[in-house]
This record gives C-alpha cells, structure tokens and sequence, in this order.
C-alpha cells in the first residue's frame, strides 16, 4: 500500500512548491541584469560557501554527488535560465518545468522498480490535462527553443531526484552543499565560452542590489531549503507520493506573476489549475484519506 503523506510533511512539501514556484519572478528579475549561465553559477558559489565549512562532505560516493550537482546545477537550473531569457515567460516556465513529475516517477519504475498504481496514472492524466491545457494557450509566450530547453532541465530534474533517492545521504543539507562544488566549475567554463568574458565583466559591473538579493534567495531559499526538505522527503515516501505535489509550481507561478509582473489570468488558467489540483488531490487522497491528518 503506498504510504499518505501525514499532514505535517504535507505542509513543508506545500512551502517547498510555495517556494519554487514564486522564485519564477525572482529568476525573470535577476536575468535582467546577469547573464543565464553566471547567474546559475553565482547561484551555486553561495550554495556552497560559506556552508561548507560547516558542513562535512557527505559520506556518500563521490560520483552520485557529482551526478547530483551536475544534474541540478547545469541541467536544471542553467538550461531554465537560458529558456527564461527572453524564450519562455514565467509563468509558462512554471509550468512546463513540472513535466519533472512525469520523467521522476517514469524514472522510478524503470530504475527502481517502484510499482505504479492504476489511481496513480489517473491523477497523472489529470494534471497532464492542465499542462496540455496551458501549452495549447500560450498565445507566443513561448518558443519552441524554450520549451525544449524547460523539458530537458525538467528531464535533468528527475535525473536529481533519483541520484538523491539512489545516494540517500544522511545528512540532505551537507548532500546539497557539497553537490554545489561539483555545479560551478562546469558553469563557470560555460559561461566564459558561451557568454564571453566581457559580458560577465559588465553584469558584474551592472547589477543591482535586486539582483544579488535575487542571486542570494536562489541560493538559501530556493536550493538550501527547498531542495534539502524535498529531498528529505523523497528519502522517506516513494516518488510517487512526492513528485505529484511539484504540480502545484505552476499555481504559484501563475498567481505571482499575475500580481507582480501582471501576467493575465484568463478563465482557462483557472480550469487548467483545477485539472492540476484535482489530479495532486486523486494521487495523495484516494487511499486512506484519514491519514493526511495522521502526524507521524
């Protein structure tokens, strides 16, 4: 029987989505002043210092950590800040980035032998109708440059996820520290070959408090908290349980962009959230719905 999530991981999943998916104005912010790749890796700089020096590395292999990051940093983070500059607006991104829930538990199944149910499927084919839904009325706010670039770092996000699940640190936020240190050297170089050295001069030169305040929430908020509680909640349910709950991203997403950027909100938004929110409800409720309130 796959476990329910007791209310209080619930709520720490619920602030990790809340988290990711307000960051969406946060990243479209701080590109407008650093180069996508810099960014990344300025990102990944303050993820590992100065928390190493309180953190000892993990005692986990040298390669699943090295997987990790490179995963994270290069694949998911640099490829959607390549996408956010100028080939995929925000709230798109917030959406499309969540096909990770897909890619994560197809992942599981075929790597982990995790059993999927049939009720499983059904809330997927539910949350896919809201995605399906939000693509189909994109109205040019996309490219097709940017939406394959947001389903590629959606594909290096489920690759994260399993190298987390597969490496099952002891530790999640000494895990996702030092998995910085294996991010910045590959984004560095490619930030000097792809964007140049003069470009990163002038950023530096350019960029405003908003941008490091941006850069900073990236790192604290966004990684260190988001990713080591998500990670800790992998570690104890299976993907299935987890993953869906990514799809209330593009609902945040959505919502913050509408108020601080003012992104439309049409009534088709509203019917594709409740596809997304009706298929996260199937998946975490269809079995034993008293457990929800169970604190474990």
């Amino acid at each position: 029987m796959t476990p329910s999530l007791s209310l209080r991981h619930f709520l720490l999943a619920l602030a990790v989505v809340g988290v990711w998916g307000s960051n969406f104005v946060v990243i479209k912010v701080a590109l407008d002043e650093l180069p996508p790749l810099l960014f990344a890796a300025l990102r990944f700089i303050l993820v590992f210092l100065p928390a190493a020096f309180f953190f000892p590395r993990p005692s986990v292999a040298v390669g699943n950590l090295a997987l990790y990051g490179i995963l994270i940093g290069v694949g998911q983070f640099g490829l959607l800040y390549i996408a956010m500059n100028g080939l995929i607006s925000p709230g798109i991104a917030s959406l499309v980035i969540q096909s990770q829930v897909f890619f994560t538990i197809g992942l599981a199944a075929w790597l982990a032998g995790e059993h999927i149910r049939i009720h499983q499927y059904l809330s997927l084919l539910l949350a896919a109708g809201g995605v399906a839904l939000i693509i189909h009325h994109t109205d040019g706010t996309t490219t097709v440059g940017g939406l394959v670039l947001v389903l590629f770092a959606a594909l290096s996000w489920a690759g994260a996820n399993m190298a987390a699940k597969i490496g099952s640190p002891r530790n999640m936020m000494a895990y996702v520290v030092w998995s910085g240190a294996f991010a910045v050297p590959p984004l560095l170089l490619l930030s000097v070959v792809i964007e140049g050295p003069e470009a990163i001069r002038l950023a530096f030169g350019q960029a405003s408090l908003y941008s490091w305040l941006a850069v900073a929430w990236q790192a604290w908020g966004n990684t260190l908290f988001g990713y080591v509680v998500w990670g800790w909640l992998l570690a104890r349910y299976p993907m299935a349980t987890i993953a869906p709950m990514a799809l209330l991203v593009p609902i945040f997403g959505l919502g913050t962009s509408a108020l601080l950027l003012g992104e439309l909100l049409p009534p088709w938004k509203f019917a594709a959230t409740s596809f997304v929110i009706a298929g996260l409800a199937l998946n975490l409720l269809w079995q034993r719905p008293h457990a929800l309130l169970r604190s474990r």
